[in-house]
């Protein structure tokens, strides 16, 4: 697994804000993570195919789907020290929606794995979304493929995951209790 480039020092939002655009950064706690290069392949396909899957059913609901780069931040002042751009972010309530993102936890988001980025997945932004209450988080390997789902429980923390593989299909509560068959959203292995 890839190990993602880091600026030296902590940030805010109000740093974050005033960098380059050529260049995509996150800030999980004051530390800023490089979101470059950009994804391969695989990677894209299995967003487009979730993509399409999840806004087919949140396009006629009250819910609201995004797609990277979309800045979503857990606090409206400019001194947070979190701003991530989730590959899928599903939000219920929009009022957490503004012109430069989303302020407040998503109702479900999805990252799909990279090298670069994998373990920050599996880690850290697994802890941050379990610590600000994002109902969902789905972890996608398109290159095996599988999805594992946590969900938040009555008790804010995030149960053992499930796992779902190709020919399943997963269920979301966030979604209306509808179901992503991911023999459809993903993109089939390479013979």
């Amino acid at each position: 697994m890839g190990v993602p480039q880091t600026k030296e020092g902590l940030f805010t939002y109000a740093d974050y804000y005033s960098w380059d655009d050529e260049e995509r950064w996150e800030l999980i706690d004051g530390v800023a993570y490089n979101m470059s290069p950009a994804p391969v392949r695989r990677h894209q396909q299995a967003l487009l195919g979730l993509l399409r899957a999840i806004a087919a059913i949140t396009d006629r609901g009250p819910c609201e789907t995004y797609v990277a780069p979309f800045d979503v931040r857990f606090s409206a002042e400019e001194s947070t020290d979190t701003v991530v751009q989730p590959d899928i972010s599903v939000f219920c309530d929009e009022t957490k929606l503004d012109e430069r993102g989303a302020v407040g936890p998503p109702d479900l988001v999805v990252e799909i794995l990279s090298p670069a980025t994998s373990h920050k997945d599996m880690t850290a932004k697994l802890a941050l979304y379990e610590r600000h209450g994002v109902r969902e988080y789905w972890i996608v390997n398109a290159d095996a493929p599988w999805v594992m789902v946590y969900r938040l429980g009555s008790d804010r923390r995030y149960a053992k995951p499930d796992y779902y593989r190709e020919g399943e299909s997963v269920p979301s509560d966030v979604l209306g209790g509808e179901e992503i068959d991911l023999a459809e959203a993903l993109p089939r292995r390479p013979a």
